[in-house]
């Protein structure tokens, strides 16, 4: 027994190691830009270490050396430049080691039905599902569909306001809930636009308790609208249920069941009883 636990001791720290070494890699190609501030450390050199923001030129100022580009290159990059420079009649083999203190080049947009819109500083590795969370989350007008519209890159499909050169990524609710998947791996990228889209809407009026406007989503049922509306009272007069639909500019008044799927804009009205 201790055998086999020790085994899968063994097993998990290999995944949590395998985890960190994958993150590092990845934040190793991240790209400076400028006003990101980096931590550098020089081994056994304190008054080398220490935090340099990258100015609007993209250039970093540091004891020694003078001026070095870093934006556009990686950390790990830059950490080859700055060891060639101090070796180069300083110090023999020196230890570089650059890491992101503050996120600052790169931002993202997040518009439409989330509690807090505005623009957002990206990390290196942020996902479309962080950004919402960082959003405040979504709020209670949210449709089912996030559009991702990252700019300069092949034209996918189309949503007004965006350039026809726009990449426009698109996903569900459904996808960034689920617990696998693409979507809840989906990166952003600098100056990335995250849109999330409002609910399409059903009125149900008559007798029902709470009449109204209320949100739906493919395949939302006439009973579940129903509920929406706090249910019908006893008043109402389930068997003469209509809804009204515009097609075409054309008013239609439909005799529905309860199981049918309603369509965005239709109007439910319950009659009242005549007994």
């Amino acid at each position: 027994m201790n055998r086999m636990r020790r085994m899968w001791l063994h097993l998990a720290a290999l995944v949590v190691m395998a985890a960190h070494v994958a993150s590092a890699a990845q934040m190793s190609n991240y790209v400076i830009g400028a006003q990101d501030v980096l931590s550098i450390s020089v081994f056994d050199e304190p008054d080398l270490t220490g935090k340099y923001a990258v100015e609007l030129d993209g250039s970093i100022s540091l004891p020694l050396i003078g001026r070095v580009h870093a934006a556009g290159l990686s950390l790990r990059e830059l950490e080859g430049e700055l060891r060639t420079k101090l070796a180069s009649g300083y110090f023999r083999n020196p230890q570089v080691t650059i890491a992101i203190e503050q996120y600052r080049s790169q931002r993202g947009f997040i518009v439409g039905a989330v509690k807090n819109p505005g623009t957002y500083s990206l990390t290196g590795d942020m996902t479309l599902i962080e950004a919402l969370a960082k959003a405040g989350s979504t709020t209670d007008a949210a449709g089912d569909e996030v559009v991702l519209i990252r700019a300069h890159g092949a034209s996918v499909a189309t949503l007004p306001g965006a350039a026809a050169d726009d990449d426009v990524i698109r996903v569900t609710m459904k996808d960034l809930q689920g617990e696998s998947g693409t979507a809840r791996r989906l990166g952003l990228a600098d100056g990335d636009t995250v849109y999330v889209a409002r609910a399409q809407m059903a009125y149900v009026f008559g007798q029902v308790k709470n009449p109204g406007s209320y949100p739906v989503q493919a395949g939302t049922t006439v009973l579940q609208v129903l509920s929406l509306a706090g249910g019908v009272l006893p008043t109402g007069a389930m068997n003469r249920l209509q809804v009204i639909r515009m097609v075409g500019g054309v008013k239609h008044e439909l005799k529905v069941s309860l199981t049918e799927a309603v369509s965005a804009g239709d109007t439910l009205v319950v009659p009242e009883r005549f007994f």
